[in-house]
This record gives structure tokens, sequence and C-alpha cells, in this order.
């Protein structure tokens, strides 16, 4: 089989936390080359690989087929572009771009030059969401009215960290946020409008660190919310249908996996802790049944899965560039919505 050549365009968390161990783990791939100032870091983690200081050492070798981009967000699009100019597909670490309009350039080329664009949205293989999607799908709650996920923190302090200064992309909205509306419009498809209170809570705070974000469907409200200032939290996920509800708490264990150093080896991989199973309660007349419902596992890996088909077999992305675009055009509208102290009505 054929291996699909890798460029890793930066190594900080996302490169070194969320894809090259993935990548690493799958015999469809092969990292090449990384473009990272710390070679010490990568080598002591992917000993073979090159290291090279800039992204046009990869764009010139043409053996690499994939260039994945981790690099700040406000660098994503004359990257992507350069990447896609050069004939390499492209994965963009999320979210996608900061403007719609370079969404709507990439996609543009990577349609010209049939080549693969797409957004590592990664947390639609979260346990908790793929439990909620599974039960959404089977239809056990009904017609659903309400859909509240909380992805909170407890950070009182501003870190040195480009997310937190200001500058393209950075803010709490653009990172978590990004992670939520895709999760949502995956679920829901698109609103038919949004309101949004997005604002900087902590002192010295030079970006955006909490956000509530409601998308409006007809009889459908979905709340999106995180905080920075939570010591404690509560549900991560309450939804309310027609015939019952289900509350999650506890938060996908795949990211504190990764950071300790281990790899998606084993059927034990994504497994949720069992005091954090969700509790489903539904009513059948004037009766009510509660029941605890096993986490399904998560699976990062299966976005890579998919990704080395829509490479190798012309299979469509797993998240697609379209559905990239879509996140940031639901940011652009809540940042209005906040700014304008109104709904904001979209096409």
């Amino acid at each position: 089989m054929r291996k699909i050549k890798v460029g890793l365009i930066g190594y900080g968390l996302s490169g070194a936390t969320f894809h090259a161990p993935l990548l690493s783990v799958l015999e469809q791939f092969e990292i090449t080359k990384v473009v990272s100032s710390n070679l010490e870091k990568v080598h002591q983690d992917l000993k073979d690989v090159v290291v090279v200081s800039s992204l046009e050492e990869v764009l010139e070798d043409a053996s690499i087929d994939l260039a994945v981009i981790t690099t700040p967000s406000g660098l994503h699009y004359e990257m992507a572009k350069q990447s896609l100019m050069a004939g390499k597909h492209v994965i963009l670490e999320k979210p996608m771009v900061v403007e719609t309009r370079e969404a709507e350039d990439l996609i543009r080329i990577a349609d010209e030059k049939k080549l693969l664009l797409s957004v590592y949205h990664n947390r639609r293989w979260d346990n908790d969401y793929l439990t909620v999607k599974k039960l959404l799908n089977d239809g056990v709650l009904g017609e659903i009215n309400t859909y509240q996920v909380h992805f909170d923190r407890f950070r009182p302090a501003v870190r040195k960290r480009w997310r937190e200064k200001q500058g393209p992309g950075a803010g709490m909205l653009y990172d978590l946020g990004s992670h939520l509306i895709d999760q949502a419009l995956h679920l829901f498809g698109w609103p038919q409008f949004v309101i949004a209170d997005v604002f900087a809570q902590r002192e010295n705070a030079e970006t955006d660190d909490y956000f509530h974000v409601i998308l409006g469907y007809e009889k459908l409200r979905v709340i999106l919310h995180s905080g920075s200032i939570v010591p404690t939290n509560g549900p991560r996920f309450q939804v309310h249908g027609s015939k019952g509800s289900f509350i999650k708490y506890g938060l996908d264990g795949q990211e504190a996996a990764l950071k300790e150093g281990k790899k998606p080896l084993d059927t034990s991989w994504g497994a949720d802790q069992p005091q954090f199973y969700g509790q489903l309660v539904t009513f059948d007349g004037e009766k009510e049944e509660h029941k605890t419902i096993q986490t399904l596992h998560g699976s990062y890996v299966s976005y890579y899965k998919e990704i080395a088909k829509s490479i190798l077999e012309g299979k469509t992305a797993p998240v697609t560039a379209n559905e990239g675009l879509s996140v940031i055009k639901i940011i652009d509208a809540a940042f209005k919505s906040s700014k304008e102290k109104k709904a904001v009505y979209i096409d």
C-alpha cells in the first residue's frame, strides 16, 4: 500500500499532541518532514523525521502529498494557499481561517486543483458527543427542543500564549467555540439566527475568554457556552426532547491521554470513566424511566483513517472545507450579535 507522505507544519501543542501521535500509529501515513524551530523536541517524539525551518522546504519536496498546518490561526490562509498552489493536499487545524473570504478563496483553489482541503474538527469524535449523536439518531429523546453544551475551564490567570494575545484568530470563540459550533451544525444544520454574548471576563485579558452563543432554529434552541473562571464544572451536555432528557458530566479524555504521551493503540482508547456515564430520563405517559448510558468510545484517530480514504480512494473528507467555512460564518455572526446587542439573522 502506498503511504501518504506528510509534511507537518508546526510542532507546538497542536502538532505535537493532536496530529503527530495519530499519524504515527496509522500505517497509511508517514511523517517525513516537520517545520519547527525545536529540533530536540521533534526528535524526542519522531526520531527519523527531517526537521526543517520553513514551509517552502516542505512544498519543494515532490514526495510529500499532504501538508498538515498547525500554526497560529492568522497564518492559516497564506500557508494553505501556498500549499495548495504547490499541489499538496491540505489539512488545517481549526479554526480553518479567520475570515470567510479567505476560506472561500481556499475552497476555490482546492476545487480547481482537485485537492483535498479539510479542517481538523476532531471533537466530532469526542466520546460524549458521539453518545449524544447516537441518542439523537435513534430518536430516544423525541423532538429536540433544547441542546446545551458547556466547555468551561478554570484558568483565572491570563497566560503568555498566542491564543490569549490580541491578534487574528485569538480568543475563546475561535478556539473552543469552533468545536462547539461545528458539533452543533453537524447535528442540526444551518440555524435561522444567532444571539451571542462574547467578551473578556478575566482581569488583564486581551481577548475574549467567555462566550454564550444561541443558535435559533424553529422550535429548537442550541446553547453553546464557555467560561474561563469556572472552578467546578456543571453538566457538559444537557439535551431535552419531547420524550426525555440526557444529562452528561465530564470531558472526553483523549486530549489528556495524548498530553501524557499515550497513543490510540488498543480497544481501551477513548473509553469514559463510569462515574461520568450520562443519565437518560424518558417518559412514556405517566411512566418515568431512569437509565445510565455507557459512553461510546472516542476516536480522534478516525478522522485520519477517513482522510486516508479521501486521498487514496477519492471519498468525501470527514470534515469538508465548506463545513469549516460554515463555522467561520457563525463566528462572524456571533461577534456581530455581541457587538450590536441583537439577534443576527443569517441566510
